[in-house]
C-alpha cells in the first residue's frame, strides 16, 4: 500500500500565507516561503500553495515567490491560482514548482485538463474542486475562489476531469473550509469509489482524529490541512506519530 501523505496548505496574497473560514475572513500567519521551509523540516511530504487573489497585476510577484520556494525547500511543492492557459502552467512549472494546481480554467476550458497532461503528463496535473453542498445534499461546483456557482456537479466533474488527464483530484468542501469540525468522510469514499486517481481531502481538519477518519472512513490518499499547522497546535511530525498509533500508513 502507498503511504498516506499530509500536505500543509498555505494560502498566498501578496506574498504572506493567510487563513480564512469559508472562503473569506482572512488573517496573515507568516511568510509563505518561511512557512513552507518549517513544513518541510518537520515532515510534510508535499506543499500547496494557492494564490488566492491571483489578479495580472500580482502573477509576477506568485512566479517569483515560487522561485524561492523551489530554491528554498526539497520536498514537492504544488501551486495553483489564476491558471488559465498553457503558458501560465509552463510559467510556474518553469520556475520550479513540481505541479500545478487549475480549478476555475478547468471548467470553462476542459481541454486545458487535456493539453497539460499531454505536454508534461498526469503526474503534473491536479485538479481542485471546491464545491458547496446545498440543502437536497447535492455538491455544486464553483469556481472563482467560491464566488461563483457552476452548472457542474462534484462527481461528475470528478470523472471527466480524470478521462481528461488529471492525475490527482484535490476537492474542498466549502461547507467544511476552515471550520475545524471535520470532513465529509462519506462524500470522499463515495468519491474515491468513483475514481481510480489520487484523491486529497480539504476543507475542515481540526483533530487528529478528523484527519484520521478521512483517511480511513473517507479513503482519501493525502490530508490537506492548515489551521492546525498555522496556528501551532501540533506539528507534521507529531501528528503522523499520532497517525501511526491508528496503524494508518505515514511516512516518518
Amino acid at each position: 500500500m502507498v503511504a498516506k501523505r499530509i500536505i500543509p496548505c498555505l494560502d498566498v496574497k501578496g506574498g504572506r500565507t493567510v487563513k480564512g473560514i469559508n472562503f473569506g475572513q482572512l488573517r496573515d500567519v507568516g511568510d509563505a516561503v518561511e512557512l513552507g521551509q518549517y513544513y518541510a523540516r518537520s515532515g510534510a511530504d508535499e506543499l500547496v500553495y494557492l494564490d488566492i487573489s491571483a489578479s495580472k497585476e500580482e502573477r509576477a510577484t506568485f512566479t517569483h515567490l515560487v522561485e524561492r520556494i523551489a530554491d528554498g525547500i526539497n520536498i514537492p511543492f504544488t501551486v495553483g491560482g489564476g491558471i488559465g492557459s498553457m503558458e501560465d502552467a509552463a510559467r510556474l512549472l518553469d520556475a520550479g514548482a513540481d505541479k500545478i494546481s487549475i480549478n476555475s480554467a478547468a471548467i470553462a476550458h476542459p481541454e486545458l485538463i487535456d493539453q497539460i497532461a499531454s505536454r508534461y503528463g498526469s503526474q503534473f496535473v491536479v485538479v481542485a474542486i471546491d464545491a458547496l453542498q446545498d440543502e437536497a445534499g447535492v455538491w455544486g461546483v464553483t469556481t472563482h475562489g467560491g464566488s461563483r456557482r457552476s452548472e457542474r456537479e462534484l462527481f461528475e466533474w470528478a470523472r471527466e476531469a480524470q478521462e481528461r488527464g488529471a492525475g490527482e483530484i484535490l476537492f474542498t468542501s466549502m461547507n467544511h473550509d476552515g471550520t475545524r469540525r471535520g470532513y465529509p468522510c462519506q462524500t470522499f469514499a463515495r468519491l474515491a469509489e468513483q475514481l481510480s486517481i489520487p484523491i486529497i481531502a480539504s476543507g475542515g481538519a481540526g483533530s487528529v482524529e478528523d484527519i484520521a477518519q478521512v483517511l480511513t472512513l473517507g479513503k482519501a490518499d493525502a490530508a490537506l490541512a492548515a489551521s492546525i499547522f498555522h496556528y501551532g497546535e501540533i506539528t507534521v511530525e507529531e501528528l503522523k506519530l499520532r497517525l501511526r498509533e491508528q496503524e494508518i500508513d505515514v511516512r516518518l
